[in-house]
């Protein structure tokens, strides 16, 4: 069965000194501010599209190595995945993803931790939909 999340955002000003404000209209998580001095410098208490995506890929992709393992017969006991969405201005965007993942799972080699990393990487549904950008990947088995 298909799911639809939905986001909103107002926006007052121009793009250098306005600001806007995210509604998480799904969730229901709380309002956060948005404003191109948080993406393009400091954020500043405020986020960027960037943050939100690596929310979202580093979200996407724990699940989809849980799935990967648990169903290999080595269910981790936890993935701790940090998502580094790198954006340049200059160079036209977002130039980059970084993923880190420490995993504690018990009964599984460096070897098969780091080939599950990598299915897990290419499979998630939110990699292939930012697949024009290159994705690196660091595998750690705690």
């Amino acid at each position: 069965m298909a799911t639809v999340r939905t986001a909103r955002t107002n926006w007052d000003g121009d793009l250098q000194s306005g600001k806007g404000t995210v509604h998480f209209e799904s969730s229901g998580l709380p309002e956060t501010e948005v404003t191109w001095v948080s993406r393009s410098q400091e954020p500043n208490g405020k986020t960027s599209p960037e943050e939100l995506i690596a929310a979202a890929h580093s979200a996407c992709f724990s699940m989809a190595l849980s799935a990967g393992l648990a169903k290999a017969g080595n269910p981790p006991e936890s993935l701790d995945t940090k998502a580094e969405v790198t954006f340049d201005p200059a160079a036209g965007g977002i130039t980059g993803i970084h993923l880190t993942v420490h995993g504690k799972v018990p009964g599984i080699s460096a070897a098969d931790f780091l080939n599950a990393t990598e299915t897990a990487k290419a499979n998630c549904p939110v990699s292939k939909a930012l697949a024009s950008v290159t994705i690196t990947l660091q595998a750690v088995l705690d």
